[in-house]
């Protein structure tokens, strides 16, 4: 017979002794660290300077890729905000564009296994489209006299941008000090 859940001895009738009085209690007592192995507590910083500027165009590249969404949201939320007391009807139409974007990609993850779909699109679409809705929110908010604002907010947040990717390195980052190294360089030099 098979049986589930806790399992339940029962003490014989034949041991007199009780174990909390032969020995103590091995649940109760605390582990001991330096017996058993040492510990070490080691603390780590996701962000460190390129060692050439080979490694930091690659950075560059990799976090572009990886935090491209990240970017253009921090970008778009500063943008937002900057509008939100002054030009009503740029932030309408902000906010319209970016929801196209957003419908649009969830489209594109959504339909991405079918044939028809692959049918109609041959090629890769997002590296048109979305700079197309991207020049079009830039030219819609130049016409509703909002395009210093994007100027600034631009000119505001992406060296923060471009700083933090050079800096970032937390995929990189390990506990053994010979696999934390910079990439090979682009150019070999002799």
């Amino acid at each position: 017979m098979a049986s589930y859940g806790a399992v339940v001895q029962r003490p014989s009738a034949t041991s007199a002794n009780h174990p909390s009085q032969t020995q103590p209690d091995e649940s109760k007592q605390l582990p001991n660290f330096e017996k058993n192995q040492p510990f070490s507590f080691q603390v780590t910083c996701p962000f460190s300077i390129p060692a050439t500027p080979e490694s930091a165009a690659t950075r560059i590249i990799k976090n572009l890729g990886k935090f491209g969404l990240y970017y253009a949201e921090f970008v778009w939320i500063v943008l937002f905000i900057a509008l939100i007391p002054k030009r009503k009807v740029s932030v309408v139409y902000l906010v319209a564009l970016k929801e196209v974007a957003v419908l649009y990609l969830i489209l594109l993850r959504a339909v991405a296994n079918s044939v028809l779909f692959r049918w109609l699109i041959a090629f890769e679409t997002r590296l048109i489209v979305l700079p197309l809705l991207a020049i079009g929110t830039c030219v819609a908010l130049i016409l509703t006299k909002a395009g210093i604002h994007l100027v600034i907010t631009l000119a505001a947040t992406l060296p923060i941008i471009l700083a933090h990717a050079v800096l970032w390195i937390a995929e990189d980052c390990s506990f053994n000090d010979e696999t934390n190294q910079e990439s090979v360089p682009l150019v070999h030099t002799v």
